[in-house]
Parts: structure tokens; sequence; C-alpha cells
């Protein structure tokens, strides 16, 4: 009787174990904002992906911004992290300390829109990045004080002077990806047919018109380039400046800058402490980020006015750059997943 009773419960606490064991999870998209539900409406970053990607089943997630959606036939799981530097680094750390999920070989997909340089790239392209770059890290003047021989008033962290050598390494201003993984997922998608409307054909001639070369005039295509993220929606062809030279400057050259928003800095601030505790592998970070505004005026308005045209959902190209970002982003999603024989434990190259 005894024996029988010692097996009974070592059976169920076999069966209880195995019911608690974590899920693998194979790829992390991540998206910033939804419009409003998640599926049926008009779409957000989030939608096409929980639509498209069958991501049917819902985790509670309560210690994050927004709950989590999974296709368990295929081990992509959705993440919403709502908009802004403190949401995003609050809901990564969260999921990546939660015991439910097994992300130890997870790649991980940032797929969002953000405003495109015109001289770099076109509404509703899509830039793969190689560095974050954080923007809020500094101090800053106002521009009504900035001395005259001065380029900007954004100054670096402990620095007194913009852009003053030597640089310090230990502010986290700038994030490498592995630019091996991102190499494949270019080659992967470069050639990919981005959508295109009558509407942003005639926008773009409005930029940089005395320019028939500028990348601003094609049709929407996918490049390299790197991303500037801050919480202030800038705005401007001063700014846009200030961008390419501070990109510049916490790369030490390397980066350059191509687009902005607003996450991204915070999203890999805590990857990269999960990845010092064991808990993700820093090497499976992508980041896609597709182009619904130019970062700047067109010709003939100010700043100003245009920054009033640029609202969320009225952006110049908000529909195809939703778009872009899946249409570019599901080709990586679904070639890991096919191939995760392979991909589960070695990057492709």
């Amino acid at each position: 009787m005894i024996k029988h009773v010692t097996a009974l419960l070592l059976a169920f606490a076999a069966a209880s174990a195995f019911a608690q064991k974590p899920i693998e999870i194979k790829v992390v998209v991540v998206s910033m904002f939804e419009v409003g539900n998640d599926t049926g409406d008009m779409p957000g970053e989030y939608q096409y992906w929980v639509e498209r990607q069958h991501l049917d089943k819902v985790y509670a997630f309560p210690q994050g911004y927004h709950d989590l959606r999974l296709n368990p036939q295929t081990g992509v799981l959705g993440l919403l992290t709502g908009m802004g530097t403190a949401k995003a680094t609050a809901s990564v750390m969260a999921l990546g300390l939660d015991p439910r999920f097994d992300l130890s070989h997870a790649y991980w997909l940032v797929a969002g829109i953000a405003g495109i340089d015109p001289h770099v790239g076109s509404l509703g392209s899509a830039v793969w990045a190689d560095y974050l770059v954080d923007g809020d890290l500094g101090h800053e003047i106002d521009a009504r004080e900035i001395p005259p021989n001065w380029p900007t008033g954004h100054v670096p962290l402990r620095k007194s002077t913009p852009y003053e050598e030597p640089r310090t390494d230990d502010n986290g201003a700038a994030f490498p990806l592995n630019s091996t993984l991102t190499n494949w997922a270019f080659n992967l998608t470069k050639d990919t047919k981005l959508p295109d409307t009558a509407e942003i054909a005639e926008r773009r001639k409005a930029y940089l018109p005395e320019d028939a070369d500028a990348p601003a005039h094609r049709p929407p295509f996918v490049l390299r380039g790197d991303v500037l993220s801050g919480q202030n929606f800038w705005h401007g062809k001063l700014m846009s400046q200030w961008a390419h030279d501070w990109v510049a400057y916490q790369t030490d050259g390397k980066g350059h800058y191509a687009a902005c928003g607003m996450e991204d800095t915070g999203t890999m601030q805590s990857l990269t402490w999960l990845a010092r505790a064991g808990k993700v592998d820093l090497n499976r970070v992508m980041v896609l980020r597709t182009a619904s505004n130019y970062d700047q005026q067109r010709a003939g308005i100010t700043a100003a006015e245009s920054l009033a045209e640029t609202k969320i959902t009225k952006y110049g190209a908000f529909m195809p750059s939703l778009d872009s970002a899946y249409r570019v982003g599901h080709v990586v999603v679904d070639a890991l997943v096919v191939n995760w024989a392979q991909t589960r434990e070695h990057i492709p190259q």
C-alpha cells in the first residue's frame, strides 16, 4: 500500500513538473503600440502580426503593458511594450523573467515604424539597424542660450561641450547589434516588394526637389542604417543634422543615422541585462524600422508647420509602413521557424 501511494505521489510530482515546463519560444516579435483592439479594426504595429501569424493564444501579463499572444504551433510570441523607452524597458524585462517561457534560444525581432531622413530613405522603406543610439542620455541647453560657436545644445553626459572628446564609453548610449545576423536578415529581404501608393508618391515629390536623385524620391525599398532612440518626438532639418552627428559621435564614426524611434535602446538595455543573467542570447536581436514619415519638413513650410501635420495614424505613410514592417519582418521570422532544427543552435550566416 505504501509503495502504491509513493508511486502515485511520484507520478503526480512528475506530471506537475512536466505541466510546468516552460514553453520554448523560437521568435519574440516586439511591437510598441496598437491603435485599438489587437484584431479587426484600424491596425497599429501589433495587429498585422497577431492576425497574420495567428497569435491566437493569450497569456495574461499584468506585470507588463499588454497581454502576450502566442502561436503554439510555430513558437512565435508577440509582445506589445507600450510607447516610450520606460515602458519598453519594463515590459521586456518582465517577459525575460517570466517563468512560463524559455527564451534561451529565442530570436528577437523589434518591428516598428519610424521617421526617416529623406537623404537616406523614402516613405514606406524598411531599415535594418546595426546600431541603436540613445538620444536622451546627456545634457541640454535651451536653443535660445546656445553659445554661438556650438552646433547644438545637446551635450554628452559628463561632458561640457557638444561632441567633446574623448568619448566616454560607459554611458550606455550605443548598442551594437550582431552584424552577422543583420547581414543575413538584410540579404534575405532586400528584394522584398513594399507597398507604394499614389498618395505617398505625391508626398515624396515635395522633399528635396533640388536633388532629383535623392533617396526620398524612390519607391519604398529595404536598406541598412542606424536608429536614434529617444522619448522626445523631435522634428526638423536641424534636429536631423544633430541626429547624424550624435549617432556618428556615439559610435566612433561607425554608425550612420537613418531613422528615429522611441523605444529601442530601452528594449536593448533590458535584453543586455537578461543576457547577463543567462535568460536570453543577445546575439539573436534584430531591429527593423519602417518609415511612416520623414523626420523633417518638406520644401516650403517650417519645421513647426510640419510637426503639426505629423500625428499618429495621420503620418504620410502610416498604413504602408505597418504593412512594410510585416512584409519584411515575417520573411525572417518564417525562415527561423521553418529551419528551427538548424537555427535553434546556430545563428544564420
